[in-house]
């Protein structure tokens, strides 16, 4: 079972230190809080909610606390709180494994995507001041390089931006950095802090969206040892703490857990742009050192601005 040890800060660290209110709505989870592997549909024993899936009940800094647990919650709680307009600033949503084409195909996803989205995208509330991102985690052919779709809908995409394209090198670790960005968010210290900013948001924030010096060479379509590989295993790097982009600074709880000098001597972050492959792994400072790698899966990113 994928875990991540109490002393790993997460995103929900970060929103929480400026009161910015988060939630997870996952389709299929059987009940709010649910920690376990997987739960399988009880009608045809398909999958349906998987626990990789879900980011934030890997961090045992959120399974192991009641009040957090308490905002992942099944997808259809999602219409009752929209109904109540008591929706979070900062929603993860996860499809089942039908309906995120991971046990179907891009047809299915797509037609799952537009039957959720659509009514969406005419409620005043729900638009009013939201950035919708629709993305997958990765592409369905190993052998090329991992590229997937991001599409970015919501009240605050102008009307001049609808229908274009962002030619801009994004990762990941862009979702973090963008929601960094627009609430002045502190930082993890870790691959966040080099992560372009999404150029919708970063033309408001000042953010500088940076050149990735050589795309033809990005692969990202195998992953490293690391504390979620189910077959090789590393422990758990430590971030960079004296690391600052924009002004925006490391999280102070993680400053203090990870700040000594000791620890600093191990880091393998840097601020960087590119991020390590499985082809391109990460540069140890010393024969002590260990390195982290995060694991996304299918998801939206909802926020405030």
């Amino acid at each position: 079972m994928n875990k991540l040890p109490a002393n790993i800060s997460s995103v929900a660290d970060l929103l929480e230190d400026k009161g910015i209110s988060w939630g997870e709505y996952q389709e299929d989870m059987p009940y709010t809080g649910f920690t376990g592997n997987e739960y399988r549909n009880q009608r045809t024993q398909a999958n349906a909610y998987v626990r990789k899936h879900n980011p934030l009940v890997m961090f045992n800094s959120v399974a192991d606390a009641p009040e957090r647990l308490g905002k992942i919650k099944n997808l259809t709680l999602f219409w009752s709180d929209l109904e109540a307009k008591n929706l979070p600033q900062w929603i993860f949503i996860t499809p089942n494994m039908t309906s995120d084409g991971h046990d179907t195909s891009v047809t299915v996803a797509g037609a799952w995507t537009r039957s959720f989205l659509e009514p969406l995208l005419t409620n005043d509330y729900f638009m009013k001041d939201t950035l919708i991102l629709v993305t997958f985690d990765e592409n369905h052919t190993y052998t090329r390089p991992n590229r997937v779709v991001g599409i970015l809908l919501g009240g605050t995409v102008p009307e001049g931006a609808h229908g274009t394209t962002d030619s801009n090198y994004y990762d990941h670790y862009s979702e973090i950095s963008t929601i960094e960005a627009n609430w002045d968010l502190h930082t993890l210290g870790r691959y966040d802090v080099g992560a372009n900013v999404f150029s919708l948001v970063a033309n408001k924030t000042k953010d500088v969206v940076r050149k990735h010096p050589n795309l033809d060479g990005v692969y990202l379509n195998e992953s490293y040892p690391g504390i979620l590989h189910s077959k090789k295993w590393a422990p758990q790097p430590v971030p960079n703490t004296s690391l600052n982009i924009s002004g925006r600074s490391v999280l102070p709880d993680v400053v203090k857990v990870w700040g000594s000098d000791e620890n600093q001597k191990q880091t393998v972050y840097g601020g960087d742009l590119e991020i390590p492959s499985a082809a391109n792994p990460p540069k140890y400072p010393s024969p002590g050192a260990h390195y982290w790698y995060i694991m996304l899966t299918e998801l939206w990113l909802y926020l405030k601005i």
